[in-house]
């Protein structure tokens, strides 16, 4: 149950800032909060990450749809124990939703974290995109940590 409310706390997150940009800037308006680095920018996406796959919202949908049903499975069939597992479903199922709203609600993402990286001007993410990116790596670091743990004993029964 724990994850569950995880997820939902992103979910809230995620639509309380979105909406305090939409609120309190026009599209393509910027802040600057750190000179050269860090900007508040609002911003609108009908893509994916990177702007790829512009105006595809059926495919959106489809496919958030399912990865919300493998995660909801997953979180199930892994409730007792996997921690660390269930909270990087709980990040993903958080990010995932959050960004579903946006794109039934409105056709397009509210974007409004804006890096410049070593002159580097990194795509505008929002905090469900942030959820998203730290529940996938946790995700692939165990699985990773679990294929090198199973090679390690399986080298250690021969």
């Amino acid at each position: 149950m724990i994850y569950y409310i995880i997820a939902l706390l992103i979910v809230a997150l995620d639509q309380i800032t979105k909406w305090l940009i939409i609120q309190a800037m026009n599209v393509h308006e910027s802040i600057e909060v750190i000179s050269g680095f860090f900007y508040i920018t609002s911003h609108r996406n009908s893509g994916a990450a990177w702007g790829m796959l512009q105006g595809q919202m059926w495919l959106f949908y489809i496919v958030t749809v399912f990865v919300v049903g493998v995660i909801v499975y997953y979180m199930r069939q892994y409730r007792n124990g996997y921690k660390l597992l269930n909270t990087g479903f709980a990040l993903i199922l958080g990010g995932a939703i959050g960004n579903f709203i946006d794109r039934v609600v409105m056709q397009e993402v509210v974007d409004f974290l804006d890096f410049t990286i070593f002159n580097y001007n990194f795509p505008i993410f929002n905090v469900a995109d942030i959820a998203l990116t730290i529940g996938v790596t946790i995700i692939i670091i165990l699985i990773l940590f679990d294929e090198w743990n199973n090679k390690r004993m399986k080298n250690n029964d021969e």
